[in-house]
């Protein structure tokens, strides 16, 4: 569906004027204020810079976003099916609950037919929805520099054995485990295609990735037992210049990154990140040219191999390659993410950029 949206500039013209010919077709996903909206939204237009746009709700919500309370992007579902609109206004209602199949059927609902209406309207189940929401508040606590107990209650977890469960199927590890101090320090960074975690030493960036990512837990792992201290939680100066960095990036405003990195991997698959990093932005390659470039044209599929273990998105920019036919292959930050992020480069490419240092 994203492929067939018409261009960032036509829908942000759209959200402007309020045009209603894309209600419910596409949606605005404000990094600002974290909400999504409908383009006829009547709140204040947020910039361009601040904007993404998406062809359905579970997209935004996967990506991070709530829902706007002005112009209730939820509505029109809620109002086609009343089953929906229903366990939307408890879910609102309580917040703080726990949600279970249970709590679904003591309502009156049936769990399959639930299941699927949800699926269909916002690409995710309702049980789904709302442990995200309780997440993201927990997390949104730690960000903050708050204790894991706090972090616990944001979250509305009754148990610290259940929110220490939650948060380590998404991350790979307890919230203990992330302390002050450490050497090595996590970081979560908003960006207009969701949130990303980053983790740094006091020289360097060691990771930088969407927290969706299905590799991030592994890649958590990895760096918890390479570094003697764990990772603590808090920020560092690589950390921040990456922040600022990628603000100008999805901002469109520059494509250079600076930022110190040591995303150790093997000689090979180092000397495969640094290819990538040789592509200007706004241009793409085949994983065999990749592999001509570096004098070894038969390790196509070794230099795939790399590619998809590269631990810092955009930064090292593993986005920028695809396939011999010019399709999008798989991408771990997801497909309509790799679309969004050469649509941003094709503008980079037209803009002039300052030079590094």
């Amino acid at each position: 569906m994203l492929f067939d949206l018409p261009d960032r500039d036509t829908l942000y013209a759209a959200l402007l004027a309020r045009d209603d010919r894309y209600d419910g077709q596409a949606f605005v996903c404000v990094s600002s204020t974290g909400v999504f909206c409908r383009l006829t939204c009547p709140a204040r237009k947020p910039k361009l810079e601040n904007c993404t746009f998406f062809p359905s709700i579970g997209e935004c919500i996967d990506a991070g976003f709530r829902a706007c309370r002005r112009c209730h992007p939820l509505q029109a579902a809620a109002q086609a099916d009343p089953a929906i609109g229903a366990l939307l206004q408890a879910l609102d209602e309580r917040p703080d609950l726990r949600w279970t199949e249970q709590h679904v059927a003591r309502l009156g609902y049936d769990l399959s037919t639930v299941r699927r209406s949800f699926k269909r309207h916002f690409g995710m189940t309702f049980l789904e929805m709302a442990r995200q929401r309780r997440m993201r508040e927990g997390f949104e606590a730690l960000a903050s520099g708050g204790k894991v107990i706090t972090a616990q209650h944001e979250a509305s977890f009754d148990s610290p054995s259940a929110f220490r469960a939650a948060f380590a199927r998404l991350l790979g590890c307890a919230p203990a485990d992330l302390q002050a101090g450490s050497l090595l320090r996590a970081t979560w960074i908003p960006t207009p295609l969701g949130d990303m975690i980053a983790v740094g030493s006091h020289s360097h960036l060691h990771l930088l990735e969407f927290l969706d990512r299905k590799a991030l837990p592994a890649e958590l792992k990895r760096l918890q037992t390479a570094s003697k201290e764990g990772i603590g939680i808090g920020g560092s100066l690589p950390c921040e210049q990456a922040a600022h960095e990628l603000a100008d990036y999805f901002a469109a405003r520059s494509g250079t990154f600076t930022t110190p990195l040591a995303p150790g991997g093997s000689a090979f698959t180092r000397q495969v990140w640094d290819e990538l990093r040789a592509i200007p932005a706004g241009e793409t390659r085949s994983y065999g040219e990749i592999a001509r470039q570096i004098g070894r044209p038969s390790a196509t599929r070794a230099v795939a191999r790399a590619n998809g273990a590269n631990p810092i998105a955009l930064m090292i920019p593993c986005h920028r390659v695809i396939g011999a036919d010019g399709s999008l292959t798989g991408y771990g930050g997801g497909l309509w993410r790799k679309q969004r992020l050469i649509e941003i480069e094709r503008q980079l490419k037209t803009t002039p950029q300052e030079k590094a240092p």
